[in-house]
């Protein structure tokens, strides 16, 4: 399909060797770039959810490589290189593509930095052509639920954001078949739940989709379960940071009890993902699940709604077992694991 303008989501600036990236901590109030010019500042991107999404980490992280490459002035690059790499590998343990691409990128490190940095292309440009791919395997998948449905409207639920500000910018994952069904005559509505307590769906889908013209409706998180009892939503489309061998996957916190809900309720469950966010894990024997820092539970951005004296417990993913789910699409195909 053919893609797009690019949403900036985060690029390698050669004249000024520089990552530049869309800063989504600011969003929606505000528009603007955060700019890295060490690797340290990659780091901090990544692990302070300046930039998020398992694709759009794992670019980032092979941009930092890439900018210390570029920059490199020092003695021992080897040494420093693995140094620079573990910094990044420590920014953030639940999503697979940040280390299936620093992965890659080690292997080049001892050829030096050219080589770094030709592996970190490398891993731009197949993250690029997964994400061009996933939509062409989407609009199939519209084609065969709107056909199930016996209509051409369809109104997708979704949860966090699996957009373009999750992936270098194209389609996005989860909303690759929200646009794809736009631009091809579909009549389209979205449904996003806001995705407490980061607000990603509320912040950030809501934002895109609303922007590229698509009738956009956020709903509670506490809302989910009445929404899909009263047959709002047709399907729900969700991405990933981890889909297992088994076919469980682990996306951002509240997608199991999401996809409780639409199986109580007979609603379709889709995940969408690049097949670099393909793991050996099992719902028996999970990723790491990141502990996030509690203030963002305590505050909404700076008015703190927790009091000193409660605890707070802040799981950034949760894990869905594939019994829960009908179909992953990844730039492959169509995978049937629960098929309606």
């Amino acid at each position: 399909m053919e893609s797009p303008r690019p949403l900036d989501t985060v690029r390698y600036i050669e004249e000024q060797k520089a990552v530049k990236l869309i800063n989504q901590r600011k969003l929606p109030e505000t528009f603007e770039y955060f700019t890295a010019k060490t690797v340290e500042d990659v780091a901090y991107a990544i692990k302070n959810m300046i930039v998020r999404g398992a694709p759009a980490i794992g670019i980032t992280a092979a941009y930092g490589m890439k900018l210390f490459a570029d920059t490199y002035k020092g003695k021992d690059f080897e040494h420093d290189a693995r140094r620079a790499l573990e910094l990044l590998k420590r920014t953030r343990p639940t999503g697979k593509n940040l280390f299936r691409a620093l992965n890659h990128i080690e292997k080049a490190i001892d050829k030096g930095p050219e080589a770094v940095i030709k592996a970190a292309d490398e891993v731009v440009e197949k993250e690029k052509e997964y994400e061009r791919r996933i939509a062409d395997r989407s609009l199939k998948f519209v084609e065969m639920i709107s056909e199930k449905l016996g209509k051409k409207e369809i109104t997708f639920h979704t949860h966090c954001n699996a957009g373009r500000l999750a992936t270098y910018g194209l389609f996005g994952t989860a909303t690759a078949p929200i646009y794809v069904a736009h631009r091809n005559g579909y009549r389209v509505r979205a449904i996003v739940d806001e995705t407490r307590p980061v607000l990603q769906g509320a912040r950030l889908t809501a934002r895109e989709l609303s922007v590229a013209g698509i009738d956009t409706t956020v709903i509670p998180d506490t809302a989910i379960g009445l929404a899909l009892m009263k047959g709002l939503s047709d399907v729900v489309v969700v991405g990933a940071d981890r889909v297992c061998k088994d076919r469980s996957v682990t996306n951002k916190i509240g997608t199991y009890v999401l996809a409780t809900l639409a199986k109580r309720h007979n609603v379709p469950f889709v995940v969408v993902a690049p097949t670099s966010t393909f793991d050996e894990c099992t719902f028996d024997n999970p990723p790491p699940i990141e502990e996030r820092d509690e203030r963002e539970v305590r505050y909404i951005r700076d008015v703190k709604i927790v009091p000193d004296g409660a605890r707070v417990l802040n799981y950034a993913f949760d894990i869905t077992p594939a019994e829960l789910i009908n179909y992953v699409i990844s730039e492959k195909g169509i995978h049937e694991v629960n098929p309606i």
